[in-house]
């Protein structure tokens, strides 16, 4: 329903009201002589002033609503403080995926609940009509859904009366951590990346590197997309040496999205070949092979005499 039409719709109910009560006082004057002298402009302004005391009385209630995708939401809209008769209720919404007020549900004492514009069974009257509670259910609420909704009472004699309520989406972030594979060295590289992908509002994204506090550097970058969430993306920087290979740290991500902090935890793993291999005997006759490498290195064992031996007969 347009604004022209909607204001239209309320002259017409307090002209409706005005005349009907006009005309029972009208007719209370007629049956009693003792009123005969009070000037009809008199009765129009008194039935006039009682409506509008009867209309601001009168109070819709609603409220803002947050509830996290794939929930439940529940659109609360009733009216108080009022003995009006109760004709229609009407639902009407502006979101992400319709940005244009528009009706898509009505609600009549006989019908009951009517989808308008196409039909979306996620959308459930749970109200009562009788106790004008236009109070609706929608499930499985996605970020198409986010925006404001509009529940508007045409009451007797009062005229048209609405509430907006807001409705606000939460989305968990998709977080991970990809690990950079640094190689040995003495420069600044990037050791891993900390994401927290489409969340709504944006995640918090932290390292928490305890000891290596002076040995490494963060730096944090979001992506705002159109559809509202953001994606946060951590970084851990350093020098890639062998002191520092094998610490643990931990990405920490938060947010309003988030019942709870999720921790992710990450062992640093620089990595470097074998550089120094040493033979240890541990008995009279069996013996180690030592090297310091990352991956681990893999050993084979060969005998000197075997070599000979395959040398000569190759010959």
């Amino acid at each position: 329903m347009s604004k022209s039409q909607e204001r239209r719709t309320n002259e017409a109910n307090r002209v409706t009201c005005l005349f009907m009560f006009s005309r029972t006082i009208t007719m209370i004057i007629q049956r009693h002589s003792m009123f005969s002298m009070i000037p009809c402009r008199l009765v129009i302004i008194s039935a006039f002033l009682l409506t509008r005391e009867a209309a601001d009385a009168l109070q819709v209630i609603g409220g803002s609503v947050t509830v996290e995708q794939g929930g439940t939401a529940i659109l609360p809209c009733y009216v108080i403080d009022t003995n009006d008769d109760l004709t229609q209720i009407t639902w009407q919404r502006r979101t992400r995926e319709k940005p244009h007020n528009d009706n898509f549900l009505t609600v009549l004492p006989r019908e009951g609940a009517q989808f308008v514009n196409g039909r979306d069974d996620r959308f459930k009257y749970i109200g009562n009509f009788n106790n004008k509670n236009g109070t609706l259910q929608l499930s499985n609420v996605a970020l198409k859904d986010e925006g404001s909704y509009t529940c508007i009472f045409t009451l007797f004699p009062s005229g048209n009366q609405k509430t907006e309520i807001p409705l606000n989406l939460l989305v968990p972030p998709f977080t991970n951590i990809k690990d950079n594979l640094p190689t040995l060295g003495t420069e600044e590289v990037l050791f891993a990346t900390c994401t927290a992908a489409g969340s709504k509002p944006p995640a918090e994204v932290r390292w928490l590197t305890g000891a290596l506090r002076d040995k490494v550097r963060t730096t944090t970058n979001s992506t705002q997309y159109d559809n509202g969430t953001t994606t946060t993306v951590s970084s851990l920087f350093g020098v890639p040496t062998r002191e520092i290979n094998g610490h643990q740290v931990q990405c920490v991500i938060s947010g309003d999205s988030l019942s709870t902090e999720k921790s992710l935890p990450f062992t640093i793993q620089v990595y470097f070949p074998p550089t120094e291999v040493n033979i240890r005997a541990i008995s009279e006759d069996s013996f180690e092979c030592v090297t310091e490498a990352n991956p681990n290195a893999k050993f084979i064992w060969s005998s000197i005499w075997i070599l000979v031996l395959q040398l000569v007969m190759a010959v």
